[in-house]
Order: structure tokens, then C-alpha cells, then sequence
């Protein structure tokens, strides 16, 4: 993926941004908001509530929002039919969310530079997660955390867990669970970083791809946007995260299953940790490429080949046969 925008200097505009309603969508929406207005432009937001929004008590394996069933879509879909009729101008997305294969008449015009990409540990009562006692109960909607958190402690019961930040820290504070694993990113974003104990190694829990960046979707086309939004894009974060939905597009995943893929520049390249799991955590295939350069989608394709080759596909595959599924 490339910086869209082309006009260094573009006139100052009138945008639209459309959002979920969540605090931490508002706040992302807010955030790229202030940043446009700092560069002159007028801004206003809509807010739009998604599928994802209005099933917060379903179970994500149940909730679909795809075609095939996969969740794909389930956060976006209203979103981009509202872009599509130029009801808004744009949409702020948290990647993760966004499907790896765009529908055609829209782009990601800019992501912004990524913050911490780390699952966080969250408990009250418990310093870390090797603290945890026996058979400790963590609250996570996410088949990709609960499989390898299982993986590193067969004892641990992993609980559905939904509901926008708020409503999982106060369900923790109840005494629900033992703690909870949240994205470090939102936890900074909405300054509620008090109970966070950790963050995790992407070696033991293995970030979802583009995990702390935001996608910032427009119409393809749309010069006069496109041109507005350039100056939001930078190129390390947008190299990293589509090294890392490329390798999520060549495994067949959407956000739902339990893939994850982490991307970081260093000194002579990028790294790429990758990992997948049977989601009873029985069994995680983990690759990690050191020196990485050139086009990132080519960088994504080869870790898929490198975990296809160590046998994802057949976790994969055990995973959808048991009609498991979890964001994130």
C-alpha cells in the first residue's frame, strides 16, 4: 500500500468523518479530527452504529457478519455503505477490525503511526499472568488470545467477554474474572492504564494484525479527500501492517480466528513474529523473520508459506470444524 494522497498542499476542505459510537471509536474519530482541523480543514463526525455495536451481548461466534460467517465486515459494513452513498467522507477504522480485501470502490487512504500493538494483562488483584492462580478465570471475547494463552497455561479458563472498555474494566471490578487482556493501545488511548500489570511478549501472545494502528478509509478516486488525508500517512506503520494483512489474506483469516502477526522495524529491516493456534491451545505454530525488506505484501506471503508449511492450515482447519470463532 502506498500514500494516496498526491497534493502536498491541498485546499482546505469540508470532511465528514463517520464512527462507531464507542468511547474508544469516538476518541480515535476525535484524534484524526483535531489533526485535520490543525491543517485547516472543517470537520465533522457522524456516528454510526454497526452490527458489531448492536449484538454486544451475542457471542462473536454466533454474531457472523460475513459471508461466510467469519465476522468480516462486522464493524464496518454500515460504515461503508455510508461512504459509498457520500453520507461522510471518510471513516476512522482500529485496522484490526477492517477486512483485509477492501471492497473495490474504497481505499485506506492513510494510517497513522502506530502505537503499542501489545495485548495488555489487566487484573485488580494479580501482578502478572504468570501469577495467576490455578484455574484463574480471564475474561477475552478473542479466539487468537484465548488459544495462546491456553497454550502457555492449560489451567487458565477463558471466559466471553464483550462490551466496549468501560464495561470490561467495571465486570473485572466486580470480581466477574481474575483479569482480563485488553489491546494496550486503547488502554493508553482512553488513559486507563491503572490496572494494567503487563504487556505481553508478541513470543508468548501474539498480537491480531495491525493491532494499535488506525485505517483511515475513503472513496478510491476521491482526489479531493485523498489529498486531504496524506499528510496522516506513515510509511514504517503502513509497511508493518500490510506485511502483516497480507500474511492474514494468504492464511484465509478475517478476525476471527486465531492468527496472529506482528510487524516492527529494527536495524536492518523489519521482523516478523507470527503465530497460529489450535484454539484449545493445544498446539501453536510460531515463525519469526528476522531481515525482512522489499514489498511488504511479498514479506506477508512468505511467513503465510512459512506457517503453511509447519501445518496451519490443519489448525485452521480444526478450528472452523468446531465452529469456534472470536474477534480479535
Amino acid at each position: 500500500m502506498t500514500d494516496r494522497g498526491t497534493n502536498s498542499s491541498p485546499e482546505p476542505c469540508r470532511l465528514r468523518i463517520g464512527s462507531r459510537g464507542s468511547q474508544l471509536a469516538l476518541w480515535q474519530a476525535n484524534h484524526i479530527a483535531n489533526r485535520l482541523r490543525g491543517a485547516g480543514h472543517t470537520v465533522e463526525i457522524e456516528i454510526i452504529k454497526t452490527l458489531g455495536d448492536a449484538m454486544q451481548h451475542v457471542p462473536f461466534a454466533q454474531v457472523g457478519g460475513g459471508a461466510q460467517g467469519d465476522g468480516k465486515g462486522m464493524f464496518t459494513k454500515e460504515i461503508e455503505e455510508a461512504l459509498f452513498d457520500k453520507r461522510i467522507d471518510l471513516a476512522v477504522h482500529s485496522l484490526k477490525d477492517l477486512p483485509t480485501d477492501l471492497a473495490e470502490p474504497f481505499v485506506i487512504a492513510a494510517i497513522p503511526e502506530r502505537v503499542d500493538p501489545r495485548d495488555a494483562f489487566v487484573s485488580v488483584n494479580h501482578a502478572s499472568f504468570e501469577a495467576l492462580p490455578h484455574k484463574a478465570r480471564i475474561g477475552t471475547s478473542s479466539l487468537r488470545r484465548q488459544a495462546q494463552l491456553r497454550s502457555a497455561r492449560p489451567d487458565v479458563e477463558c471466559l466471553e467477554f464483550r462490551g466496549n472498555v468501560d464495561t470490561r474494566l467495571r465486570k473485572l471490578a466486580e470480581g466477574q474474572v481474575d483479569a482480563i487482556i485488553l489491546a494496550s493501545a486503547g488502554l493508553e488511548r482512553l488513559g486507563l492504564t491503572q490496572h494494567r500489570r503487563e504487556c505481553f511478549s508478541p513470543l508468548v501472545l501474539c498480537p491480531a494484525a495491525g493491532q494499535g494502528a488506525l485505517g483511515i478509509e475513503a472513496r478510491a478516486g476521491d482526489e479531493r479527500v485523498l489529498g486531504a488525508l496524506a499528510f496522516l500517512n506513515h510509511e514504517p506503520t503502513r509497511y508493518a501492517v500490510t506485511a502483516e494483512r497480507a500474511a492474514l489474506a494468504a492464511l484465509g483469516g478475517g478476525c476471527q480466528v486465531p492468527i496472529g502477526i506482528h510487524c516492527f522495524p529494527g536495524d536492518e529491516g523489519y521482523t516478523v513474529v507470527a503465530a497460529v493456534a489450535a484454539p484449545d491451545g493445544s498446539e501453536v505454530i510460531r515463525v519469526v523473520l528476522d531481515r525482512q525488506h522489499g514489498d511488504p505484501a511479498a514479506v506477508g506471503d512468505a511467513v503465510a508459506a512459512q506457517l503453511v508449511e509447519q501445518g496451519a492450515h490443519r489448525l485452521l482447519q480444526s478450528g472452523a470444524e468446531t465452529g469456534i470463532g472470536a474477534a480479535g
